[in-house]
């Protein structure tokens, strides 16, 4: 389904029935609370050492590409913090929003010694926020936009907050390679392999460490993580242009996806495209 089908489902919805824009706030509203306790144990492609490397360089690299930098940050979906505590370490003061209620209970709690001086938290789905023009220097999505309603529409509100000069930083989601077959069968093979062998590796190192996780449907939370309607980052990048931003990019890369290492993953990388992209754009 494209955003266009998505606001026309919505218009012609029976009367008392739920809107998808509204389903999908509530699957991630239920997912997070089931999730938030388990969330970093849960997620290696996010926690992993390699990952946390990666999205720490990449931080560094846009701080320094801000044009005078007042060092005040946005977080959109924020989570437990992953973001969040690397700006604050940076010496930003962050504002970081969430939908799950949950996930800003744990952020406070991890970085309680900011609040309220250098940190702010607001439960809110991301359509309610309300911030002065050109406010901030940074605005960060981390595994963020395939979880919204409308990303498109949420870009383009969002950029409003960014001041001229100012960074948009969207990483962790799909790449357009990912759902698409490699050149050669043989590629193809590995990849399926690969991407079947990390759960299972995953689900194992839970068993050994003991770890009980709850079996959580995500079908609507990650609404746009779908073959049959990805993110689509052709529109990412037209909303940029219709926005202003003086330059944007994509760049694709591959994630380690489990806690212990994959010895498919050198192969993989080697005959494979990268499944994960990111984006910088300068206003």
């Amino acid at each position: 389904m494209t955003l266009r089908h998505l606001s026309e489902a919505q218009n012609n919805k029976l009367p008392d029935q739920p809107t998808l824009k509204e389903q999908i706030h509530q699957a991630n509203v239920i997912v997070h609370r089931f999730e938030a306790k388990y969330y970093e144990p849960l997620h290696p492609e996010v926690y992993s050492k390699q990952e946390q490397k990666r999205v720490t360089a990449k931080l560094i690299t846009i701080d320094r590409q801000i044009t005078n930098n007042q060092r005040n940050a946005l977080d959109v979906g924020a989570g437990t913090g992953n973001l969040t505590g690397k700006l604050l370490q940076m010496g930003y003061n962050v504002t970081a929003t969430d939908i799950s209620p949950e996930m800003c209970q744990i952020l406070k709690k991890k970085y309680a010694v900011y609040l309220p001086s250098k940190l702010t938290v607001i439960n809110s789905p991301i359509e309610d926020l309300s911030f002065s023009k050109g406010e901030f220097d940074l605005v960060t999505f981390y595994s963020v936009l395939h979880h919204l309603p409308d990303y498109l529409a949420a870009l383009r509100g969002l950029s409003g907050f960014l001041k001229k000069g100012g960074v948009m930083y969207i990483d962790h989601e799909a790449s357009p390679f990912y759902w698409k077959k490699e050149p050669n069968s043989f590629a193809s093979f590995i990849k399926d392999l690969y991407f079947h062998s990390n759960p299972i590796l995953n689900s194992l190192y839970f068993q050994i460490t003991g770890l009980k996780v709850p079996t959580i449907d995500y079908t609507l939370s990650d609404y746009w993580h779908k073959k049959e309607h990805a993110v689509n980052h052709h529109a990412i990048e037209e909303v940029f242009k219709a926005e202003g931003f003086e330059f944007f990019t994509r760049t694709d890369y591959y994630q380690h996806a489990t806690w212990t290492p994959n010895p498919l993953y050198p192969i993989y990388r080697l005959l494979c495209r990268p499944e994960m992209s990111y984006w910088i754009a300068k206003r």
